[in-house]
């Protein structure tokens, strides 16, 4: 007999999300000496954060891993608290259950499922702007709209979708004639969306949006990932 390292059985496509998700908490959490098969049900946040930090890196093969204020985003989110400080996240535990089993408030899937969509998205079609720090990725929009409300009309930022499980959206900022702000959020766009056009080519479409977060000319900030072909919509 060996040690090896843990293996799920399917019998179906739909069971690979879970599947993933078991093996992940198994591989981070289990104990080397342990009763087979026992994992805690709860574990530190901070070690989470670790753990989430290293598949990102390793699935979507990048240097650039996750910054603070990416847990703090993604601890309000599974943990459905909004009122905690970054201080207070981190005397955490997160269960198994908040990780996998229950929907996220007004969605229809798990923090891990949301997560994991984010990874194919990002390994599959946003690997070179992510790792250019083009894409701000985990943030709230509510967050997106303090950060947008004092800078100039067509500054934008990438976010993933909140709402779509393997999403990228982009808010950007227009002002009114009284100079008053207001922040849109473009449609999310998926793998399938950029595999057809891709990211840089759509921000180069899109006249409206000028200066990437706080103050980059998007020309400068994508230029290296616009394709050669000329034109565009705007």
């Amino acid at each position: 007999q060996v040690l090896s390292l843990p293996i799920v059985v399917i019998v179906h496509g739909n069971q690979d999300n879970n599947a993933k998700a078991t093996v992940l908490w198994d591989n981070a959490f289990s104990e080397i000496d342990r009763v087979p098969f026992v994992v805690a049900e709860r574990v530190p946040w901070e070690k989470m954060c670790d753990t989430l930090n290293l598949k990102f890196m390793a699935e979507v093969q990048t240097t650039k891993g996750l910054l603070k204020e990416h847990y703090f985003f993604l601890a309000q989110k599974i943990f459905n608290d909004h009122s905690a400080s970054l201080e207070d996240f981190r005397s955490r535990h997160v269960s198994w259950a908040q990780f996998n089993k229950e929907i996220l408030p007004g969605r229809g899937f798990t923090f891990w499922q949301w997560f994991d969509g984010v990874l194919d998205l990002t390994k599959r079609c946003l690997k070179s702007y992510w790792s250019d720090r083009l894409i701000m990725g985990f943030i709230s929009k509510q967050y997106v709209c303090k950060l947008l409300s004092t800078v100039l009309d067509g500054t934008f930022l990438l976010r993933f979708s909140d709402s779509e499980i393997g999403g990228v959206t982009i808010a950007y900022v227009i002002r009114g004639k009284d100079g008053s702000s207001q922040v849109e959020n473009i449609q999310p766009f998926s793998a399938k969306d950029l595999s057809i056009r891709s990211l840089g080519d759509r921000i180069r479409d899109l006249g409206q949006l000028r200066n990437l977060y706080p103050n980059t000319p998007k020309d400068q900030a994508f230029g290296s990932h616009y394709n050669s072909e000329h034109g565009g919509l705007g």
